[in-house]
């Protein structure tokens, strides 16, 4: 098998067409990840013990399963479930999977950004009689998660880079354009390699930009150290 810079000129613009919709699920799977997170933080620190025994119990067998099983459940296995199975499009699935999946590492970073706050802090938000929900928004959450900026912007280039296992639900992003092209015409290398530049344009100046904003917090907090 030869290269062939003709056939990877022109399988340029057909990957492109595939990189949006890559782009896209990136998002909103980050999303998901996101605001799902606070999810099993707050049921993990639910008093009752059972409770949070189970929530615990839940995130980490989905953070020792492969996100690619995950994928194969709900869009292959859930559908099948009596009662409460649903048949879901390849986009929504990929969501949900990736989604979920991410959602109890990033669960993790909060909670050490929760932790971080310093104990008085709380009991500050107590003497003043704020709500639960006043103490979390106004108190505990903007102090929380600043810190874990960093960490955040990792998991999205981590996401960025594990989005390609939705091609192997049907979801037509660039690995499954570059799939489809070499089972047409036998030419596999160039499409892959086009799809690998693609990923590196974007994740490298990404990571950059992440390590930027971690030397930054750690600048501030040798300096809230230092005061101290």
């Amino acid at each position: 098998m030869t290269w062939s810079w003709d056939v990877f000129i022109n399988v340029i613009p057909i990957i492109f067409k595939g990189l949006w919709i890559t782009v896209g699920l990136t998002i909103a799977c980050y999303l998901f990840a996101m605001i799902f997170g606070f999810f099993w933080v707050f049921m993990s620190r639910i008093p009752w013990r059972p409770v949070n025994w189970l929530f615990r119990w839940i995130a980490e067998f989905i953070r020792s399963t492969p996100p690619l099983v995950q994928l194969f459940f709900i869009y292959y296995a859930w559908p099948a479930i009596p009662v409460i199975g649903v048949t879901l499009n390849p986009f929504v699935a990929a969501i949900l999977g990736l989604g979920i999946h991410f959602s109890t590492y990033t669960s993790e970073v909060y909670r050490s950004g929760i932790e971080s706050v310093d104990k008085g802090q709380w009991e500050a938000s107590t003497a003043l009689n704020l709500s639960t929900a006043q103490k979390w928004r106004h108190i505990i959450l903007p102090q929380a998660i600043p810190p874990t900026i960093p960490m955040l912007g990792n998991y999205l280039i981590i996401m960025f880079k594990e989005v390609p296992l939705a091609s192997t639900i049907g979801v037509v992003a660039m690995l499954h354009l570059a799939n489809d092209y070499g089972a047409q015409y036998y030419k596999y290398v160039e499409p892959l390699t086009v799809v690998a530049l693609f990923f590196l344009l974007l994740s490298y100046p990404s990571a950059l930009l992440i390590g930027r904003l971690e030397k930054k917090y750690n600048r501030r907090f040798d300096k809230k150290t230092a005061t101290l």
